[in-house]
């Protein structure tokens, strides 16, 4: 059973958890002996230490956070080495870390994938950093095994970013962060709130990480209890987890949409560094005596049982067995979920998954950040020993999450009993949860331990009339459906043993491959660029007035940032910002990048001067009414750009492509109701992009329709409260507001100056 608590609550002694509406203050202070304020508790927390520890700001409402290292992979290293060099990037001032776990097939595009690669590897010694190859491991694991420090702060630029379980507060942010913090620039946030999870009672039998992750997310995510918040994991339960069991739960907590997440660390903590080489990188991490919460979740471990997350959320949570139970249901559900994100653009049906009475899947994987830990695979393996995946279209495959674990499983066995089976073992590597391998066939059902299950993440197109479904499930369940040739079955049906596995790190395999350098940055070394690798073009500063023509309209009541730009084979074009932008929305509004360039085409005629009546009939007709009511409108002091309406746009992935494709096809602004993650609101901002809010039902326009920002420059720099607009549409001009929410002084410099590439030009110019 897991129960939210709205309201505040405090901690007593890291067991005692009393929340505010079960006592008052002052019978608290007589049973418990409590002197300290809400405020002063709340300081108490591990979350609070920490960010106090990495704060420069000299205030804790708002914070300046500058992390210890750095992390990012194939798919976005190269942008933001290539931003830092154009800000006067002349060596790395803290650890980063380079990995290649998502193009590392350099299987589409010719030679442009291992030309990032080798990128990456001469930026490593040019500036100073670390860089892992291709097939070594995925980027978290390599974080949890080489850099996670208790108490420390890791900044990488993919959402999952969590290493909170061994007391590290990570978070995943666009690339632009990462170059605040390569220029010696900071994070900056409030204060966020902190939540406790607290965790009672012990998991039973065949219920693993993935099963709690899944019910965790299912119980908040809709209501966006943990949204922009720390995770802060605590109470009785969590000694009874391993440290790989606490890995698997953390690293989902992105698809909370939280901010980040930290543990309470004890001696399998400990255990895990020592293990790893690194004992004197430990230190225990406890909320003090008596510690406060802005919210709780309660989780009661030993109630939790097998989950599935049904396309096409990780939010859309249920039992196995529950699902087994309503079949038709469930199915239909989906179905009718799929309606929603494609219409009427393909045929979609999943009765045929339907075979007497039961859910025949056609593919299982385990795989990446979140299923290839080591104890998760030999669970797998233990389920299916003595058992055969068979000889029809189900299929198995399982990616260990690094090369010492893949050894591991060699030297003990386990890897043989999986082959035995029918299994294939593959190497480390993100594609399979991001579309860039195994992608199943069309109509299937895939069930997968990884991160997300979001539309056509898998690989899959629509555009091409192609669609195939994912699962998330927990490995021990996924191996307990392909010993069961297929079909839908929870783990708590395997009455074997577990075995318990002794892990050993050979540190000499990273030793033996990885290039470190120390920190040692050499100047001599020239970067080995591709042709693919292309420079960020030019981006002007934000003008006076803005006419921005609405050129996607998007009601889904969450849009993800696979749907903005598609992952998948289209990654490898991220090192060619024009060449990637050409994807943009492609899976969910074709019509877009066309719309977007017509529109472009006339801010070009605009910034040569060319008179407003010469510009297309649109934008001409559009420039004409508004002239009827702002006379003062001329093409030097009005920029013309796109924009998109969502309802909620920028759930799931970090990856700055998502704002900065559309700012590249000249778009100006996103209109929301609400934005789904603080990354995707970050990454517009850092290229430029005005995050404006309209209050939910009230849209003035429609797709193809003006929308003018009168005196938007001024606006922005008095931190107006209200933005002006006004509406251009074919029954004339229509005046409304909008508002930007919260921004630094910091975020509305860049926006004034077009992107933070044009912002710290500026500074270097001072």
């Amino acid at each position: 059973m897991i129960k939210t608590f709205n309201c505040g609550a405090y901690l007593i002694d890291g067991r005692d958890l009393i929340c505010d509406e079960d006592a008052a203050v002052s019978e608290l202070g007589s049973k418990y002996g409590i002197t300290e304020s809400k405020e002063e508790a709340k300081k108490n927390t591990i979350a609070y230490d920490i960010l106090k520890n990495h704060n420069v700001s000299g205030s804790m409402e708002q914070l300046n956070i500058k992390f210890d290292k750095l992390t990012s992979h194939d798919i976005t290293y190269v942008g933001i080495i290539q931003t830092a060099r154009a800000s006067g990037l002349t060596k790395f001032p803290i650890p980063y870390v380079l990995t290649n776990c998502h193009n590392s097939l350099c299987a589409v595009g010719g030679t442009i994938n291992e030309d990032d690669h080798m990128f990456g590897l001469t930026a490593a010694k040019k500036y100073g950093g670390i860089y892992v190859p291709p097939h070594q491991a995925v980027i978290h694991q390599f974080a949890r095994e080489m850099l996670a420090v208790c108490g420390g702060m890791i900044l990488g630029s993919d959402s999952h970013t969590r290493y909170g379980a061994l007391g590290t507060m990570a978070m995943g942010e666009g690339g632009p962060e990462l170059v605040k913090q390569l220029l010696g620039q900071t994070y900056d946030i409030s204060m966020p709130e902190v939540v406790a999870i607290f965790l009672e009672g012990e998991v039973v039998h065949g219920v693993g990480p993935q099963d709690v992750a899944l019910a965790i997310i299912g119980e908040v995510f809709k209501s966006g209890f943990v949204k922009n918040k720390v995770m802060e994991f605590v109470g009785p339960g969590v000694s009874k987890l391993s440290a790989d069991f606490r890995i698997g739960i953390d690293v989902m907590t992105t698809e909370t949409t939280c901010l980040s997440s930290i543990w309470q660390t004890d001696d399998k903590i400990k255990q895990f560094y020592e293990i790893h080489g690194r004992k004197e990188d430990y230190r225990e991490l406890k909320p003090g005596r008596v510690a406060y919460y802005d919210k709780v979740v309660k989780v009661d471990l030993s109630s939790i049982k097998p989950m599935i997350a049904m396309p096409f959320h990780p939010s859309m949570a249920y039992e196995i067995d529950f699902v087994n139970a309503n079949l038709e249901q469930m199915l239909h559900e989906v179905e009718e979920r799929a309606k929603v994100s494609f219409g009427d653009k393909i045929s979609y049906s999943l009765k045929d998954k339907i075979v007497d009475g039961k859910l025949l899947v056609d593919q299982g994987i385990i795989a990446g950040c979140a299923g290839g830990g080591f104890e998760n695979i030999c669970a797998a393996a233990d389920i299916m020993k003595g058992k055969f995946i068979g000889d029809d279209k189900f299929t198995m495959s399982v990616y260990p999450a690094s090369t010492p674990i893949y050894m591991e499983l060699l030297r003990n066995g386990v890897a043989a009993s999986l082959l035995e089976t029918g299994t294939i073992l593959k190497t480390a590597f993100c594609g399979p949860c991001f579309g860039a391998g195994d992608t199943p066939a069309n109509n299937a059902f895939s069930i997968r331990h990884s991160t997300r299950n979001f539309p056509n993440r898998e690989g899959s197109k629509v555009q091409n009339g192609q669609i195939s479904s994912v699962a998330l499930m927990d490995a021990r369940s996924i191996a307990a459906t392909a010993a069961n040739k297929g079909f839908l079955t929870p783990a708590t049906e395997f009455d074997g043993t577990f075995n318990e596995y002794t892990y050993h790190f050979d540190s000499k395999i990273y030793a033996n491959r990885v290039f470190d350098s120390k920190g040692v940055a050499d100047e001599n070394t020239q970067i080995q660029f591709g042709p693919n690798i292309k420079d960020w073009p030019k981006m002007v500063a934000l003008t006076n007035n803005l006419l921005l023509k609405v050129v996607s309209e998007i009601h889904d009541p969450v849009t993800t940032t696979d749907e903005l730009i598609p992952s998948g084979e289209t990654s490898s074009y991220r090192s060619n910002p024009l060449g990637l932008a050409e994807f943009t929305l492609s899976r969910k509004d074709p019509e877009y990048v066309g719309r977007a360039k017509e529109v472009y085409a006339q801010e070009i005629k605009r910034r040569e001067n060319t008179p407003f009546d010469e510009l297309d009939l649109d934008t001409a007709l559009a420039i004409k009414a508004i002239l009827s009511k702002y006379p003062d409108v001329n093409c030097a002091n009005t920029g013309i750009g796109s924009t998109i309406f969502a309802v909620k746009p920028g759930d799931g992935s970090a990856r700055e492509q998502a704002a900065s494709c559309q700012k590249v096809l000249g778009g100006w602004a996103n209109i929301a109701n609400d934005y789904a993650t603080k990354r995707y609101r970050s990454n517009l901002i850092n290229w430029g992009m005005l995050p404006l809010i309209i209050k939910e039902g009230e849209l003035p326009f429609t797709n193809l329709d003006y929308v003018f920002l009168p005196d938007i420059r001024k606006e922005v720099e008095d931190k107006a409260d209200a933005i002006k607009a006004v509406a251009v549409t074919k029954d004339g001009l229509k005046e409304f507001t909008m508002t930007l929410g919260s921004l630094t002084d910091h975020e509305r410099r860049i926006i004034l100056d077009g992107c933070l590439i044009n912002y710290n030009r500026e500074l270097a110019n001072k």
